[in-house]
């Protein structure tokens, strides 16, 4: 048998450490383990009935067909209007694409825009698929680090310090996974003039957005003159519940979103026609959209203030979350002989006390564990209480 060797171009690639987990937490679940898994970087809520019933609607018309690899039009229209008015200004329908998931989206912009020599700065912790979509654009992704003071955000300065010669663009997340800090209006601006005064690219993953505790997080879209050089990405696995209708966009200028509608007519073509006109009933409902949202985001924050008390009380090092669904706990000091403190309690955790978190060092954080509260309440403080006990054994 011929031995396997896989291409240069995936050779360094490494498996999502989030899925891994996830995937581990089934397995054991299947096994007969009772496993709490607050790994999971998903909505344990239903996809709202209004959703579902729009699909059965579209099945039923026949929404089986190809369509236009960046969209139906009247979805990017729906989209475009979203963005304008979060804007201020026009956003056009040629200015979405319409991809399967965010995922997709942010490989389609790294893809398009950064190449062998580039460096793309990255504020880290960060999701770990940011620093595997750049290299697989042959580029370096480049960790830049945050004070805890600030929750571990990074500031303009910290990103001109880390930037060289060869810096061509900075990925942007907030409400940010897996921290939940939410970068202000005023530390957007300071990002976007810096990268406007270096021409560089700002890509700004938003799926969180919605997920915000002190009214809804600012968009780039708010704080941005124009869409010169930047792209943000949005879709409705979180907001929405639905991360297995595979529904995400980016909006950037018109010559940018053409190019990545043709690469992503090589690759995927269109998103599930299905998922999209299902996207397009949800959307259009602005105001069962906005009841489905803040019905989960009033839970989640129920579950965050509940599981925060319990580690504030156990004296362990969190992070205050103002968004998303997650906690970052720190674990310990980084040693010779135990590198990766995060990672090592993470799998005695998982072995011991059947509770599945994700170790700090799938986002270059190799301290920390993050604790996804995307789960029943009751499952969440029992998985919080196994992870304090644990902590103190």
């Amino acid at each position: 048998m011929t031995r396997f060797a896989p291409s240069p171009n995936v050779a360094e690639l490494r498996e999502s450490a989030t899925i891994a987990v996830s995937t581990r937490a089934r397995q054991l679940r299947a096994a007969g383990h009772a496993v709490i898994d607050l790994g999971a970087g998903e909505p344990d809520f239903p996809t709202p009935a209004f959703v579902i019933d729009a699909a059965h609607r579209a099945l039923d018309a026949g929404a089986t067909r190809y369509t236009e690899v960046a969209g139906i039009a009247a979805l990017r229209e729906v989209i475009a209007a979203r963005a304008s008015a979060v804007h201020g200004r026009t956003v056009g329908a040629e200015q979405v694409v319409v991809s399967s998931g965010t995922k997709q989206a942010l490989f389609n912009a790294c893809f398009a825009l950064f190449s062998t020599g580039d460096e793309v700065l990255v504020p880290t912790p960060a999701w770990t698929s940011y620093y595997e979509m750049i290299a697989l654009a042959r580029a370096t992704p480049v960790v830049v680090r945050g004070a805890r003071e600030r929750q571990l955000k990074v500031t303009a300065d910290d990103l001109r310090r880390a930037a060289t010669a060869r810096t061509r663009g900075v990925m942007l997340n907030s409400p940010c996974n897996p921290t939940g800090a939410v970068y202000s209006a005023g530390e957007l601006e300071a990002i976007v003039a810096l990268a406007a005064e270096r021409d560089w690219w700002v890509v700004s993953d938003e799926i969180y957005r919605a997920i915000s505790y002190d009214g809804e997080a600012p968009s780039l879209l708010s704080v941005a003159p124009d869409l010169e050089r930047l792209v943000v990405v949005d879709g409705v696995a979180k907001s929405l519940a639905m991360p297995g209708w595979r529904i995400g966009w980016s909006v950037a200028t018109p010559a940018l979103s053409r190019t990545m509608t043709a690469l992503q007519s090589h690759t995927t073509s269109n998103s599930a026609t299905l998922s999209q006109h299902a996207v397009l009933a949800a959307l259009s409902d602005t105001g069962a959209v906005e009841a489905a949202t803040r019905a989960m985001v009033n839970e989640y924050r129920c579950r965050r203030d509940a599981a925060l008390a319990l580690l504030r009380d156990a004296r362990m090092d969190v992070l205050d979350p103002h968004g998303a669904f997650y906690l970052f706990v720190r674990i310990g000091e980084s040693t010779r002989d135990d590198p990766e403190p995060g990672t090592t309690f993470a799998r005695r955790l998982l072995d011991d006390a059947s509770v599945a978190v994700v170790p700090g060092a799938a986002f270059h954080a190799p301290e920390w564990i993050r604790i996804a509260y995307a789960n029943r309440m009751e499952q969440v403080l029992e998985g919080v209480r196994r992870i304090i006990a644990a902590r103190i054994s």
